[in-house]
């Protein structure tokens, strides 16, 4: 070889002959671990050995469930079908996961695949592939060109990626609202700051018309990127997001959607939604392995999110060697965002999930999760307005599968922990001092859950 760039083209050749095909070859609370123990070997050994033992013995607790082969068969509207799917997912019997929003427990097909493709890795020593199937499966799930689609490690990636990459002048402002996550609001928070751009915090309404009137309030001649969530995560009202977006549009104002509870809770269609851009993750609603994740960028809109950390696959062609140094630009697909040596098992564990999902179909999740949150909506507010403070809306199109409240009479951090001693997992809601409690149920949840919960609320009004 003369030069890199031949090397670099040698690459691309025989990335080629592996069958990818040509358009896509270029392409809160953190725990502290106290690493200096002071134990001698054998304590060591004494010590974390019952560690081990103990995860040996909880995986053999998981081997030993035998879920029935997909594909499933049975009538969704017939609780006995949701057992069955319940019995697709190795949780444990003895808790009630009602956290999804946080992170989803991937089902038995999902871990299989993800097993097979490490040990297929450790096997063959073959530590690439997966990457063109998970962003097919990821682009027919939400309507998408594959092109527009970049598999990033989680939602707070692609929002940097956006956060950073457009265009913005001092005094330049930004659309956001008092319910974000700490993964859209710090990035905007601190370009807010180092660049002198505004925020303006637009307030959400308790029906979808209410919450679009907010934002075309909201809007003004400074307005240029609209950064806002699809399904908080506090209180998981769903945004009229397709709605906010035309009237983005209609200002030219970049639209950017954080979608971390979209994908698996809702049937999506990116470009009927008409964003610019949409953040996601595979880890809650769709069931895949944490550190999996996307990043939809509208086509038109790729050259709009300048992309800074690039690497293998995100040029054109690149030659240090030539006099001066050639960079003949970034692949034309959002492959220019993510880049180098990635988990192959993480990327057939999400197309694993997409499938599973569709296995059972969207629609029909999505019709399953949403009744589940409505039960426990109305039942929590049979018990009383002046016991229960409801901050979900109530409307069918602003609900989908989160539902927040207030004890009136407990604070919501000592109802979260009563409810963990009780074997029942929900999240607390400090975010912009909402102070709530939330719960997020899924397809292995059931109405006999959702009844137990309630029963600990009565407890505590």
């Amino acid at each position: 070889m003369n030069n890199i760039a031949e090397q670099n083209n040698a690459l691309h050749t025989a990335y080629k002959l592996r069958g990818k095909p040509t358009d896509m070859t270029n392409r809160t609370k953190e725990s502290k671990i106290q690493t200096n123990t002071g134990l001698g070997r054998k304590q060591f050994i004494q010590t974390f050995g019952f560690a081990l033992a103990s995860t040996a013995f909880s995986t053999m607790e998981v081997r030993a469930k035998q879920p029935p082969p997909l594909p499933l068969s049975g009538n969704p509207d017939d609780e006995e079908y949701w057992t069955v799917i319940r019995s697709q997912f190795p949780l444990s019997d003895k808790i009630s996961y009602m956290n999804n929003g946080t992170m989803g427990p991937s089902p038995f097909p999902v871990a299989e695949a993800f097993k097979k493709a490490i040990d297929r890795t450790n096997m063959d020593a073959n530590y690439g592939g997966g990457d063109i199937e998970s962003v097919e499966a990821l682009a027919g799930l939400v309507n998408a060109h594959r092109d527009e689609i970049a598999i990033t490690h989680n939602v707070t990636e692609g929002i940097n990626i956006v956060c950073w990459g457009l265009k913005l002048k001092k005094g330049d402002e930004i659309l956001i609202t008092g319910h974000e996550h700490v993964g859209n609001g710090l990035p905007w928070l601190l370009r807010s700051k180092l660049h002198k751009l505004k925020l303006k915090i637009v307030p959400l309404g308790s029906t979808a018309e209410e919450t679009l009137n907010n934002f075309k309030k909201a809007f003004s001649k400074k307005t240029k990127v609209l950064a806002v969530p699809h399904i908080p995560c506090t209180i998981g009202q769903i945004l009229p997001v397709k709605e906010i977006c035309a009237e983005a549009k209609k200002r030219g104002v970049f639209a950017f959607i954080d979608g971390a509870h979209g994908p698996g809770m809702l049937k999506l269609d990116l470009h009927d939604m008409g964003c610019d851009a949409y953040a996601s993750c595979c880890h809650k609603w769709l069931l895949a392995p944490t550190g999996t994740g996307f990043l939809y960028v509208k086509k038109e809109k790729l050259d709009a999110v300048q992309a800074y950390s690039v690497g293998g696959y995100s040029s054109l062609n690149w030659d240090l060697l030539h006099k001066p140094p050639i960079l003949e630009g970034l692949v034309p697909t959002a492959h220019r965002y993510y880049y180098g040596t990635q988990s192959a098992a993480l990327y057939y564990a999400i197309v694993a999930a997409v499938e599973f999902n569709k296995q059972i179909g969207v629609e029909v999740v999505e019709k399953r999760i949403r009744r589940l949150a409505a039960s426990l909506q109305e039942k929590l507010l049979g018990l009383g307005s002046d016991k229960i403070e409801m901050l979900t809306p109530t409307e069918a199109i602003s609900r989908g599968s989160v539902i927040a409240f207030r004890l009136k009479k407990t604070n919501y951090n000592e109802f979260a922990n009563y409810c963990r001693e009780k074997h029942i997992i929900i999240r607390s809601v400090p975010e912009n001092g909402i102070n709530c409690v939330r719960v997020s149920t899924h397809i292995y949840n059931s109405h006999e859950e959702i009844d137990r919960l309630v029963e600990l609320v009565k407890e505590k009004i």
